[in-house]
């Protein structure tokens, strides 16, 4: 039996179930259907740190953030803060004199593209500040305002806009809108997409059922590329596996107080020498060696919750394809990732000899050469891409949903629209600075060869 929607969403990720809660509850669309064989939120949203910022070196970025939270701050207000957001901010930690020098140029030139004032924090920083930056140039004003820090600690950025939400109960919450508006989370996979005259006409489901369709959305994650080829379009897309550890805190060495933490120097891992021999002998050379990528963690659930977690991509693992199952995280991750934090918080040394209960899980990233997400229309007209979206999807959802849906209606674009879509690489100028492009992210390099 031929269905009729008035637009198919593949994939009911974060990406996906923010574009069908713009399309069915912002702007009305009727029948909108989202089409994934897995249970929403279940391949990578629910494997994210849930994290948010708008810190970018590129007004693009911060544009389309700054839109994303004012949108998230909306859904907080309408949802009585159902998805549990805070204003915590991110606290960029570092113990090297050019370090901080960079930071401050970085928050300098994120200030001047609209993500907030800079400002030299003194005894009297403001704990309630919510916008800009904070930065710390001494360790007397740093430890201070935050007295867990290693005395290592120099100096340190502070994010003000930025914090973290349950990524899963947004999407729950988005998704029951949806539905509530006629949406409809259809399990199955789409193995085929009809083209008719140039343009969209419809769906084939694997199960064999039909959708009659003028507009299809790919927000597919790490099957994007597998769906762009139904209509000949190939996606500048690679895979980048990412783990993270959360740990339950019995012995409360993690402060709950605290923002998302960043120790931005390297690190070289205090191991004992039988332990450094042990990990030659497993083949963990890397972990002998400096290790140049920033380790983050942050507190998990309220002030009473005994969680945090913590992620440090010490080993990048980049590939053309996702591989299925995804690797998991070597056997050492929780306690290299715990050793590597030890270095910014010195009370998580309490766990060295008894490592704390902790649950690994990880995902693919899909990311850009330029590490921008991909956005808007290719192809036929009538498809559209909202993938891409590297590590900050959670972050950039509500903007990215938006903005699908103003090329889907034809609405009013923002003025960063055109900094998204596929049609950008056509320009040889572009291409030709993607290899000197700062991304912004968070989890690059690894251990130093």
């Amino acid at each position: 039996m031929m269905r009729q929607a008035g637009a198919v969403v593949v994939g009911a990720g974060i990406a996906g179930v923010a574009t069908g809660y713009d399309l069915a509850v912002v702007r009305g669309v009727e029948e909108v259907i989202v089409v994934d064989p897995r249970p929403p939120l279940s391949l990578t949203s629910d494997k994210s740190s849930e994290c948010y910022r708008n810190f970018f070196p590129s007004k693009p970025m911060v544009d389309l953030t700054n839109r994303s939270i004012d949108i998230l701050e909306a859904l907080k207000e309408q949802s009585d803060d159902f998805f549990n957001m805070s204003r915590r901010g991110y606290l960029f930690v570092t113990g090297d004199p050019g370090q901080l020098a960079a930071l401050t140029r970085a928050a300098e030139t994120s200030s001047g593209f609209g993500a907030g004032p800079v400002r030299i924090a003194g005894t009297d920083v403001g704990v309630d500040e919510e916008t800009g930056f904070d930065v710390y140039q001494t360790p007397e004003v740093l430890l201070g305002r935050f007295p867990y820090l290693s005395d290592e600690a120099l100096g340190a950025l502070h994010v003000r806009r930025g914090g973290w939400f349950s990524a899963q109960q947004l999407g729950a919450w988005m998704l029951e809108q949806a539905r509530a508006h006629g949406a409809e989370v259809v399990v199955d996979e789409v193995v085929g997409i009809k083209t008719l005259r140039g343009r969209v006409a419809g769906a084939l489901l694997k199960s064999g059922s039909r959708i009659s369709t003028p507009a299809v959305v790919n927000a597919a994650g790490p099957m994007s590329k597998q769906l762009a080829r139904l209509v000949g379009v190939e996606l500048p897309l690679h895979a980048s596996l990412h783990h993270k550890v959360s740990f339950r805190d019995h012995l409360g060495a993690f402060p709950r107080e605290a923002p998302m933490l960043l120790w931005t120097d390297p690190v070289s891992i205090d191991w004992s020498e039988a332990e450094r021999s042990a990990l030659a002998a497993e083949g963990f050379e890397e972990l002998l060696r400096e290790i140049t990528t920033p380790v983050f963690g942050r507190p998990e659930g309220g002030m009473d919750s005994p969680f945090f977690e913590a992620l440090w991509n010490y080993r990048p693992d980049v590939r053309n394809e996702p591989t299925w199952p995804a690797p998991r995280a070597d056997f050492m991750f929780p306690e290299a990732v715990l050793r590597g934090m030890a270095a910014m918080l010195p009370s998580l040394d309490r766990y060295r000899d008894q490592l704390p209960y902790s649950v690994v899980d990880g995902a693919y990233v899909m990311k850009t050469p330029e590490n921008l997400p991909l956005i808007g229309p290719a192809g036929p007209e009538g498809f559209y891409l909202v993938t891409g979206m590297s590590g900050y999807g959670v972050m950039i959802c509500t903007a990215a949903a938006e903005l699908v849906g103003c090329h889907l209606l034809g609405s009013d674009l923002p003025g960063y629209a055109d900094k998204f879509p596929l049609s950008r690489y056509e320009d040889p100028d572009y291409v030709a600075t993607l290899d000197v492009v700062d991304t912004g992210e968070l989890a690059k390099q690894g251990a130093k060869r």
